[in-house]
């Protein structure tokens, strides 16, 4: 729901341009460029006008654009195929005839059956989904009310704080491995082990300056004058954090969301370290653990079921990703 704020600026905004303050009704020149006749582009590029006459020219380009997207298809979704074929193949027909693209003995569906019931991904799954929203969430949190503080309420020490968050980007994760390793298994203050438990991934996870970062960095381009009008009402901090920051943050919570879940979905290293118990471990640690246990069929199988989730996620959330980068229509003048 749009909060009064957010409207008034609309109206308001309809005779501010880009470049500063303008009577209503006025229109900014506009200004023509030179169009290519053949090519349609209106910046001249490494090829010129008079060479994309040429049908050499033109079929030479169009061929090798071709051809760089089918590479691209290949290399970005032949594994993935091939999993998808592997995972319903016979494991005698994976070893004799592994780039076949037919079955030579049939399909053997029952590799999925076998992968989710025997070697029980469906329990590991429920696992990674449960660390994934909890790391979510405390990621979700941290970003959000870390960027609104940095951006808008700006404190005295927030460039001090921003640098320090800058800083870190540059240290490698394996180097702040053994101190946090160590301050879960006994936290200071609370001298309370979290070891196996789930807190001990959601709470590192969400220590993420890269989306306190982004997030601030959004949070810098939406106008100021929202903010001032909502002052104005009355509106306190957390009013304007929950009635007219997040509202407009829809594509960059999209983004970090996106972020979070991949990024927890494929973590092997910290939940190998602080989850021993293998009933409370998620699929990324355990399929490791089961390949020398089961066939390769079974195994390819349940490699293909932990893909299935995030490209499901993926597919779903995709606009908000790709959109993640601007307002996203949040504000239209």
């Amino acid at each position: 729901m749009i909060t009064p704020w957010i409207r008034r600026h609309r109206k308001s905004s309809k005779s501010v341009s880009s470049q500063g303050l303008m009577l209503p009704g006025h229109r900014m020149p506009r200004i023509r460029r030179r169009r290519n006749p053949v090519s349609g582009l209106t910046n001249q590029g490494l090829i010129s006008p008079s060479d994309w006459k040429r049908p050499s020219v033109r079929w030479g380009v169009g061929a090798t654009h071709m051809l760089l997207l089918v590479a691209l298809v290949v290399i970005g979704l032949g594994p993935l195929l091939w999993l998808a074929k592997a995972a319903i193949t016979p494991t005698n027909d994976i070893f004799n005839h592994p780039l076949s693209l037919t079955f030579a003995h049939g399909a053997a569906w029952s590799n999925l059956r076998t992968a989710w019931s025997t070697v029980q991904v469906g329990h590991y799954l429920l696992n990674t989904i449960e660390i994934c929203f909890g790391s979510w969430l405390v990621q979700l949190t941290v970003a959000t009310t870390g960027g609104y503080v940095l951006s808008v309420l700006r404190p005295r020490y927030a460039r001090v704080v921003t640098a320090m968050l800058l800083v870190t980007l540059f240290l490698p994760a394996i180097v702040l491995l053994v101190p946090l390793y160590l301050m879960i298994v006994n936290p200071p203050l609370i001298h309370h082990s979290f070891m196996n438990s789930y807190w001990a991934v959601w709470l590192p996870a969400g220590a993420s300056s890269f989306n306190v970062i982004i997030m601030k960095r959004f949070f810098d381009n939406l106008p100021r004058e929202l903010f001032e009008a909502a002052r104005i009402d009355g509106a306190g901090p957390v009013r304007l954090f929950f009635s007219v920051v997040l509202p407009m943050s829809k594509p960059i919570l999209g983004v970090v969301s996106v972020f979070a879940f991949i990024a927890e979905w494929k973590n092997f290293l910290w939940p190998f370290l602080v989850l021993q118990d293998p009933n409370k471990q998620p699929i990324s640690v355990r399929l490791p653990a089961i390949a020398g246990q089961t066939q390769l069929g079974v195994f390819l199988a349940a490699m293909l079921i932990a893909c299935i989730v995030p490209i499901v996620g993926f597919l779903i959330f995709q606009r908000s990703f790709l959109r993640g980068s601007g307002l996203g229509g949040a504000i239209k003048g």
